[in-house]
């Protein structure tokens, strides 16, 4: 399946901005805050695309998790791992795992894809749309992070509280 004209992969490969120090970070959270709706998209790339947007809340929520997780897994003095089309009205958010940042300078024509992805555009499999160089897979959920990835898929599908 051809999915390179796909609207979310043309966006991926669009033009994107760094949040490079935390304080430029805590910054855009607050502007992804403040645009929060429920027209947003959690993809967990690795696992299969949301079929559904999740809430203001379930975003929020998300982001609140994922700076605790970047902050404890990226123990650096800079941020440089979250990527946005536009620092101040974000549309398109790619956020690299901290386990698995491959090239963080400079260019690769086969750079890690991201382990998150927050976008009003409803994701295609990226894993599909751009596989692997030289036949390697990529495994689903084999990140070494603790972070779950299940409550950000939408409310629909998302598990039952214990």
């Amino acid at each position: 399946m051809d999915l390179s004209h796909d609207p979310f992969v043309t966006a991926f490969k669009g033009n994107f901005k760094s949040t490079m120090k935390w304080e430029q970070l805590d910054a855009f959270w607050a502007q992804l805050r403040a645009v929060a709706d429920d027209s947003w998209y959690i993809y967990a790339v690795g696992e299969a695309p949301p079929e559904q947007t999740v809430s203001a809340d379930k975003l929020i929520e998300f982001i609140t998790e994922i700076d605790t997780l970047l902050r404890k897994d990226h123990q650096e003095s800079y941020c440089a791992i979250v990527y946005a089309d536009d620092l101040e009205k974000p549309s398109y958010v790619k956020i690299f795992d901290p386990h698995n940042l491959g090239v963080s300078c400079g260019f690769s024509d086969n750079p890690p894809l991201p382990g998150w992805i927050l976008s009003r555009i409803k994701p295609c499999d990226l894993n599909v749309a751009m596989p692997p160089p030289g036949g390697r897979r990529c495994l689903p959920n084999a990140r070494p992070t603790s972070y779950s990835y299940a409550p950000y898929r939408s409310e629909q599908s998302a598990p039952a509280a214990p």
